[in-house]
């Protein structure tokens, strides 16, 4: 059965007068606010998840099976195309294809794949290394081979900038990109200037990461674009800002024994419980009496 929201992916995907805005989702309530504000696409981020379902950094604590439920219940919760972070792979070319086949029937889009050592850490912390490019290009080769439509979109991600140079990084970018990849995502480029060239020489659909004060220029969508860019992910912007507000309402609470002041960063209950279908499962409830 045809996957319509990977076809629809790949569709935006196609469109090079405009960049597809990715905004990070970590469980099912953030996704569904992403698609009731009207984005495309989401991009299901390990980062958030790990910080979400763990309370831990993103440092290789994540597993196959927590991925793999979380992107269950985002999926089923959004009618909209969702892009999968499945790190390295959680282990060898099997276990990617494994994962790739159960992912791309639970109604993925497609996934972000990394050439990480693993245990990983986020493409922004210091201390990373690559595995040798071949070997990556062997776990690639297994999840493009394990899709069964070709809408599934297969995001190679290379993360050699920091621990080699940015050459290498997009040296591996063109490798992966005829190895077969879809797009092609050089993470942690340090300056505008590494934007550009990795824009210049890699010809492929390109991939920016926008992490609040992350090594890479913040920059907005549009400007992406202009440089080359065809996909924006901004992986933890709603993580960021929900830690903020629930932080700040908290730290009211305990201080004061009241949150009058900070109702600011709170919807309502009505409207929430509008946001979450409460009047659909009512007349479900009545139905069924």
């Amino acid at each position: 059965m045809e996957n319509k929201s990977a076809s629809t992916l790949k569709e935006q995907l196609e469109d090079k007068k405009k960049i597809i805005v990715l905004p990070g989702v970590y469980d099912a309530l953030s996704a569904r606010i992403a698609e009731q504000i009207g984005f495309g696409a989401i991009f299901q981020t390990g980062y958030g998840s790990s910080a979400a379902l763990l309370g831990m950094p993103d440092f290789g604590l994540l597993n196959a099976g927590e991925t793999f439920d979380n992107a269950r219940r985002i999926i089923r919760a959004v009618s909209m195309p969702v892009l999968v972070d499945i790190d390295t792979g959680y282990g060898n070319p099997l276990n990617v294809w494994r994962l790739v086949r159960e992912l791309e029937s639970l109604g993925a889009a497609g996934i972000f794949l990394e050439d990480q050592v693993w245990p990983k850490r986020c493409g922004h912390m210091v201390g990373k290394d690559v595995i040798p490019k071949n070997e990556y290009l062997l776990k690639l080769k297994a999840a493009l081979e394990a899709r069964e439509s070709e809408n599934f979109i297969v995001v190679a991600r290379t993360d050699a900038r920091a621990p080699i140079d940015l050459d290498e990084a997009i040296e591996r970018g063109k490798a992966y990109r005829k190895a077969g990849a879809d797009i092609i995502f050089v993470e942690a480029p340090r300056s505008v200037e590494e934007l550009k060239k990795v824009a210049d020489e890699i010809d492929a659909p390109l991939v920016a990461n926008m992490i609040e004060d992350g090594v890479t220029p913040n920059l907005p969508a549009r400007e992406l674009l202009k440089l080359g860019y065809r996909v924006a992910v901004f992986p933890l912007s709603a993580l960021y800002g929900a830690t903020y507000a629930m932080r700040e309402v908290m730290t009211e609470l305990k201080k004061t024994g009241t949150t009058r002041e900070t109702r600011k960063f709170m919807t309502t209950f009505r409207d929430f419980n509008r946001f979450v279908d409460l009047g659909k499962f009512m007349d479900l409830e009545k139905r069924y009496t």
